[in-house]
């Protein structure tokens, strides 16, 4: 089929979920419930906050996924993982999935605003801006310490969830983002080794292209070190217990073993099992968070956080 013939059909629906990137989202979301869940003491929240406000929050998160697919249609074309993206082909014209982007982020905003609360829909908009304007049409063309800066906007979604049962931004809250934000480099950096030449090939300066991919496996074994560390403040500050720090400790042991086999090991895949490891030690890590929330006693707090 050729480009002419994309250009003239009519974008379907799953075309437009696409422009969403639905598994990211859905990760992001499974970190916004936890953090809601963790913001409750004893007990569940509300149906409403857990239903309205994830919804909320998942349709920002789509949009700034979609205005992400309109600013990288060009390079997208160039890379295998995204050259099939419906902007880049032209399933979507490109104002078309920015007038998606705009009702959904409006639609989301509204309903945050009326269902949760101001804060948690101000953040939300200030983490949409920082993924769709600051990192995608800056920072990711600008520097190779792109995912390193642009990191904090995806790792807001748990403190999303937080701010969303108690209306504040407390010291646990932060915790969660700081993991997440720790999380990024390592997670990010191991999928650019593996499709270095593709980003080399779009003119992105991802670390291996700018440095080279020694260089940049050194770095994710640095900041998978500091991952190990700030994984362990939850549990120093009291946030957790015996269950969560014996969680953590077993799989921070698996993702610095994948950065030492991208550092030292000789297999050509490390990049991509070490970028797949990365995705379930996240979603496993805030399970094992909730277990502990609802199975441990609570602890007191150390500093207090």
């Amino acid at each position: 089929m050729s480009d002419t013939s994309l250009a003239t059909q009519r974008p379907g629906w799953r075309d437009y979920l696409e422009l969403t990137k639905p598994r990211v989202v859905a990760l992001m979301i499974l970190t916004s419930v936890i953090g809601m869940l963790l913001a409750v003491p004893s007990g569940l929240p509300s149906l409403e906050v857990l239903l309205m406000g994830n919804l909320g929050i998942a349709l920002c998160a789509g949009a700034a996924a979609a205005v992400n697919h309109v600013v990288d249609r060009h390079v997208d074309t160039k890379m295998i993982r995204t050259f099939n993206r419906p902007v880049a082909v032209g399933r979507v014209g490109p104002s078309q999935a920015i007038l998606f982007a705009t009702l959904t982020a409006a639609l989301g905003m509204a309903i945050l605003m009326l269902y949760t609360n101001q804060l948690t829909a101000w953040l939300t908009l200030a983490s949409l801006m920082g993924y769709a304007i600051i990192y995608t049409m800056f920072l990711k063309r600008a520097t190779p310490q792109n995912i390193v800066i642009g990191g904090l906007a995806g790792a807001a979604p748990p403190l999303l969830g937080w701010t969303a049962v108690t209306n504040d931004i407390g010291g646990h809250g932060l915790l969660l983002v700081l993991i997440i934000f720790a999380w990024t480099p390592p997670h990010f950096w191991a999928l650019a080794v593996h499709r270095k030449a593709d980003y080399a090939k779009a003119g992105i300066p991802m670390l291996p292209v700018t440095h080279g991919e020694a260089y940049t496996k050194l770095h994710i074994l640095l900041y998978t070190l500091i991952l190990l560390a700030v994984t362990l403040l939850p549990y120093i500050t009291g946030m957790f217990g015996w269950l969560y720090l014996t969680g953590t400790l077993i799989l921070d042991a698996g993702f610095l073993y994948w950065a030492l086999v991208m550092l030292y090991g000789k297999r050509a895949d490390s990049g991509m099992a070490t970028f797949k490891y990365s995705i379930v030690y996240l979603m496993v890590l805030f399970v094992i968070m909730l277990l502990d929330h609802y199975l441990v006693p609570a602890r007191v707090a150390i500093g207090g956080i």
